[in-house]
């Protein structure tokens, strides 16, 4: 299992989206430096995240986000020796797992791997079947790490936390799980920790949003790593590069758990 500290870059518009200033290479320096700071601060893995591209695609990203992205990840896993990972917004998981095998990833992140979760960009529908034979395919030592019930978004009418846990562990192919706040940096609620441990007693379990200085070594007390964005960045502010004072107290923190 990746982990157990995780850290976020955020990366600034991507070609094309509507944000987009024209300049690439700036972006994929900032994503670099951001990356060195979570390596430096004793982050044991980085996620790169095409976060500055909303409003997002449910499930299919344009051709040239996949190019950018796989340019910047690849640039990022040079950089760095800890193992890099990818998720690509909004639930683009396919385009995740090429950019992954492309640029030489060791993980992806898959917002809803199984089952339907409605959002601010409609239901999207988990693709676990594709996302398992395109890895299969490419031959791919990739692990994918899934949320459960992931946050920005509801379950469907009587979907419980219990049932998706247990079958995005079971039956979607899911090497992790993460639960998560209702919303980028909003806290967990440890009692999903404990519901989803139960579910999937076997499955490595993480903590998706909310990470602070202060929740991190009682996280890891319930989880087996943490994903950690907002709390890390210059003031809090999860658009930001990466502060690495922050960075750095927060590996202070949880390892001293």
């Amino acid at each position: 299992m990746i982990g157990p500290l995780i850290g976020m870059v955020h990366l600034g518009p991507l070609p094309g989206s509507p944000r987009y200033d024209g300049r690439l290479e700036e972006t994929a320096e900032r994503g670099v430096r951001d990356a060195g700071s979570l390596a430096h601060a004793g982050f044991d893995a980085v996620l790169v995240e095409n976060y500055g591209d909303a409003p997002f695609f449910a499930d299919d990203v344009p051709k040239a986000t996949v190019a950018a992205m796989t340019r910047i990840v690849a640039e990022v896993r040079d950089s760095v020796t800890i193992p890099v990972g990818v998720n690509v917004l909004r639930n683009d998981a396919l385009a995740a797992v090429a950019v992954a095998v492309a640029a030489g990833a060791a993980f992806v992140r898959v917002n809803v791997l199984s089952g339907t979760m409605f959002t601010d960009q409609g239901p999207i529908v988990g693709r676990a079947a594709e996302v398992a034979r395109l890895r299969s395919s490419l031959e791919a030592d990739l692990e994918v790490a899934a949320d459960i019930m992931v946050k920005h978004a509801v379950p469907p009418a009587g979907w419980s936390l219990e049932q998706a846990a247990r079958d995005t562990w079971e039956r979607a192919g899911a090497d992790a799980l993460i639960v998560s706040g209702s919303a980028t940096g909003a806290p967990v609620n440890e009692a999903d920790l404990s519901v989803v441990r139960a579910a999937a007693p076997g499955a490595p379990l993480l903590v998706g949003s909310g990470v602070t200085l202060d929740s991190a070594a009682d996280l890891l007390r319930e989880a087996d790593g943490l994903i950690v964005g907002t709390a890390i960045k210059h003031d809090g502010i999860t658009e930001a590069p990466v502060d690495p004072e922050r960075a750095a107290a927060l590996v202070r923190s949880a390892r001293a758990r």
